[in-house]
C-alpha cells in the first residue's frame, strides 16, 4: 500500500511540475510577466488635462501617452468596451447596446481574458457597471468584481434617445479598494479595472463641469491605490499598465461620430514602455487588446482588428 501511494504521489508531483512547465513555456517570450488595463469612463481628453490628476500625468511624463486615440461607433460605454477588450469592431461582436441585458447572454467573440486563460494565465475585472457582464465568457474571468451592495444610481439620457435610464454605478473609490485587495492575494496575469465616476458626473452636470473634474481627481485617487496596490505585491518591475477610456463627451451626453464623443486618451506606463513618449501613430479602442496579447507573448485571433501599440515600447 505504501508504496502504490508513493507511487501516485510521484505521478501527481510529475503532472504537476509538467503543467507548470507548459504554463511557463507559453508565457516564456512575453515582455510583461502581468498587465493592468484601467478605464476612465468618459475620459475626455481635454477635461482630463483641467482636471487634478498628478498620478494619471505622472504616468504621462514617464511612459507612453497619446491623447487622439479613437473609440468605437457608437461612442458608448458597453460596445467601447466590448471592442477594447475583444480587439474587435462593434462589427464583428455585434455588442451595440449599452445597458445590461441578461437575456442577450454574453458576447459571442473571443475576449482577451478566454485568451489569456487558454494560455494558462489568470485573469480578473472589477466594474462600476454590472453590464460588464456581458463579457464574462464562461470560465475565462477568476475574479468578476461589482460591489453591488454598494451601489448607487444614475440617470441618463444618451444621444439619439427620447427617454433617460437608471443605471447603477459603484464609485471608484470601491472598485479600486477591491481590485487592490485580490491584485495582493492572486497577483493575476491580466486585470481590467474600471472606473465610471466621470461618466456619471458627466451625464448628471455635463462634461468639463466642476463636479466632473473632481470625479476626475476622484479617480486620480483610485488609479494611486491600484498602483500602491500593484507595488505592494512586487508587481511593479514586471508589469505593464495601460490607461485609456471608452469614449468622450459633449453638453450631458455622448454616442455622437463627433471628436468630442471619439477621442479618448491612451498611455502605456512600465516594463519596456518607453520614457516621455508620445504616441504619434493611430491608435484605436481595439489596440489594447492587441497591445496587452502581444506583451503576454499569446497569438492573437486571425480575425483581429487591433494592432499592438508597439512604438510605445522599446
Amino acid at each position: 500500500m505504501f508504496r502504490a501511494m508513493q507511487t501516485n504521489l510521484t505521478r501527481r508531483a510529475a503532472l504537476c511540475l509538467a503543467l507548470l512547465l507548459l504554463t511557463c513555456s507559453a508565457f516564456a517570450g512575453r515582455r510583461a510577466e502581468h498587465v493592468f488595463i484601467i478605464s476612465l469612463d468618459g475620459g475626455k481628453p481635454d477635461v482630463i488635462q483641467q482636471s487634478q490628476m498628478p498620478v494619471l500625468k505622472r504616468l504621462v511624463a514617464e511612459g507612453a501617452c497619446t491623447w487622439g486615440a479613437q473609440t468605437t461607433v457608437p461612442s458608448s460605454t458597453l460596445p467601447s468596451h466590448v471592442s477594447m477588450l475583444t480587439g474587435v469592431q462593434p462589427a464583428k461582436h455585434l455588442v451595440t447596446w449599452n445597458s445590461y441585458k441578461p437575456e442577450a447572454g454574453v458576447v459571442k467573440v473571443p475576449t482577451v481574458f478566454s485568451l489569456v486563460k487558454q494560455a494558462g494565465g489568470s485573469t480578473a475585472m472589477f466594474v462600476g457597471k454590472e453590464k460588464f457582464k456581458h463579457l464574462l465568457v464562461p470560465g475565462s474571468v477568476d475574479e468578476f468584481g461589482y460591489n453591488r451592495k454598494v451601489s448607487g444610481e444614475v440617470t441618463k439620457l444618451m444621444e439619439g434617445e427620447k427617454k433617460p435610464t437608471k443605471e447603477g454605478t459603484v464609485l471608484a473609490k470601491t472598485v479600486s479598494a477591491d481590485a487592490a485587495a485580490y491584485i495582493a492575494a492572486k497577483q493575476p496575469t491580466l486585470c481590467f479595472i474600471h472606473f465610471t465616476d466621470t461618466d456619471s458626473t458627466g451625464h448628471k452636470f455635463g462634461w468639463g463641469s466642476p463636479e466632473q473634474r473632481q470625479a476626475f481627481a476622484d479617480e486620480d485617487a483610485g488609479l494611486d491605490t491600484m498602483l500602491k496596490a500593484i507595488r505592494k505585491a512586487g508587481l511593479l518591475e514586471t508589469s505593464v499598465i495601460i490607461v485609456t477610456a471608452d469614449h468622450g463627451g459633449h453638453a450631458k451626453t455622448h454616442g455622437l461620430n463627433i471628436p468630442d464623443d471619439m477621442t479618448v486618451p491612451w498611455v502605456a506606463w512600465g516594463k519596456g514602455v518607453k520614457k516621455n513618449c508620445t504616441i504619434t501613430a493611430p491608435v484605436l479602442t481595439c489596440d489594447t487588446t492587441a497591445t496587452a496579447l502581444w506583451l503576454l507573448d499569446i497569438k492573437p485571433p486571425a480575425d483581429l482588428d487591433g494592432q499592438p501599440v508597439a512604438s510605445a515600447f522599446e
